[in-house]
């Protein structure tokens, strides 16, 4: 009797965890909702919620960049060059792959106290070989700007690299197989903080203005896409581009183009042409070659940028501005280089230590936004870079870098670019008095970059 008695009790257990397991649950809205079981784990020092049956998976994508830099060299009459440190991005990122087909993301950066929203994508890879997304997000048009800011190779992108476009808010598909990968999109307004938002409601509240959009697309062969060891880039991409919305509504209708020496501390823009009237639309165009073989990464890439105007403005000629870069690293301590094929870029390296690896690092960079009667400055610049890979989530920098700006980089004419006749200091290019070759601001750059990425 007994048992039985304990066969009936253990039955009854077994059906009512049966029935517990089956039980339905509510979401906070009263709506019932299928659960799931997930495994916690840190892969690679990222906090992964990962379902071992349904695909699902939720992971923090955080990153953190101090930097320090200090200035050596300017000549006398040129601007104080202001010694610095920075957050240079503090970024938080939630990433969720629903299920095998659906992907979402938002991120954004907290760099600075100053909140800006970074990526927020809806993506869908339920067809072979195709990715389909829509948000705000990165343009694929260059592999530098393109390339993650964690697995750079240098503290700063190539000054060119402001002529290229970064995210906005668009559609986009993608088609990838071993050796070819092709790209295209449609994109408007740079969604980021809310100065742009401000601009953005502006423009349509007080004067009607439709966003503007730009139309992107990319090609890439992969030839060695067979090698394990190694990899071969060669790329090329376009960009139609209209008068957006997210500026100043009084500066709606024109064009500017500027960047910085290769640094977010010198908050001096240099090159700089100043807001061009009477814009209609601008093309811009990139061809670049990368590749690897074990330790060893090189890139090299050339921005052109077309600019065209109305017939009725002042000077309707069409302005070519553009530049180039090529830069290498190697690791020394047997590490190996690794190609991101789905994303057509570089991924953080293979370590060749225990302890890590370095990697030594050098760039040549050049840049020129002077054409017939616009002198918005050239320039170039020489990089040095040692990075100590110490792990898969801390990197340390340390980057040495020449620029050499010519008499027209006066920051819209803000900036003193030499001496005149009298000896005095001129931001007037046309004043310069040129003694010894000396004409335009030259000056070193000294910085070190702390990163971890948990």
């Amino acid at each position: 009797m007994r048992k039985v008695l304990f066969a009936l009790a253990i039955s009854l257990l077994a059906v009512t965890a049966v029935n517990a397991q089956k039980a339905v649950k509510y979401n906070q809205y009263g709506v019932a909702v299928e659960s799931d079981v997930l495994d916690v784990e840190a892969q690679d020092g990222i906090l992964v919620f990962e379902s071992p049956k349904s695909g699902y998976k939720f992971w923090f994508d955080v990153r953190t960049q101090v930097d320090g830099v200090v200035f050596f060299g300017a000549p006398d009459y040129a601007d104080p060059i202001g010694n610095g440190t920075s957050i240079r991005r503090a970024r938080f990122a939630v990433k969720g792959q629903i299920n095998k087909d659906w992907y979402g993301e938002f991120d954004m950066d907290l760099a600075d106290g100053l909140v800006e929203l970074k990526d927020a994508i809806v993506r869908y890879t339920g067809l072979t070989n195709w990715e389909l997304q829509a948000g705000n997000f990165k343009e694929n048009f260059s592999i530098q700007r393109n390339t993650t800011s964690r697995y750079l190779q240098f503290m700063e992108r190539p000054m060119v690299c402001g002529l290229a476009p970064s995210r906005h808010l668009g559609i986009n598909a993608k088609y990838a197989n071993d050796w070819l990968w092709a790209s295209a999109g449609a994109f408007t307004n740079e969604i980021a903080g809310a100065e742009e938002i401000g601009y953005i409601q502006d423009n349509n509240k007080d004067y009607g203005r439709s966003n503007g959009y730009s139309l992107t697309g990319k090609v890439i062969f992969r030839p060695l896409y067979k090698k394990e060891n190694a990899s071969l880039h060669i790329g090329g991409a376009a960009s139609y581009r209209t008068a957006l919305t997210s500026v100043d509504p009084g500066d709606w209708g024109t064009y500017r183009a500027s960047a910085r020496n290769s640094t977010s501390i010198n908050r001096k823009k240099y090159l700089d042409t100043d807001n061009l009237l009477g814009y209609d639309h601008n093309l811009l165009w990139t061809a670049e070659l990368a590749g690897h073989w074990n330790g060893l990464r090189y890139e090299a890439a050339y921005i052109g940028d077309n600019v065209f105007f109305k017939a009725d403005a002042a000077d309707p000629s069409t302005k070519h501005f553009g530049g180039w870069y090529v830069q290498a690293g190697y690791l020394l301590f047997g590490g190996k280089q690794q190609y991101d094929s789905r994303g057509g870029k570089y991924t953080k390296v293979d370590r060749g230590q225990k302890w890590g690896d370095i990697e030594l690092c050098a760039r040549y960079e050049n840049m020129d936004l002077n054409d017939g009667n616009v002198y918005g400055g050239a320039a170039e610049a020489y990089t040095l870079g040692v990075n100590w890979h110490v792990n898969d989530n801390v990197k340390i920098m340390l980057n040495y870098q020449f620029n050499n700006n010519d008499r027209y980089a006066n920051g819209k004419g803000k900036l003193y670019v030499g001496n005149d006749a009298t000896g005095a200091p001129t931001k007037d290019y046309s004043k310069v008095v040129a003694e010894s070759g000396k004409a335009g601001v030259d000056y070193h750059m000294l910085g070190v970059r702390f990163e971890i990425d948990f």
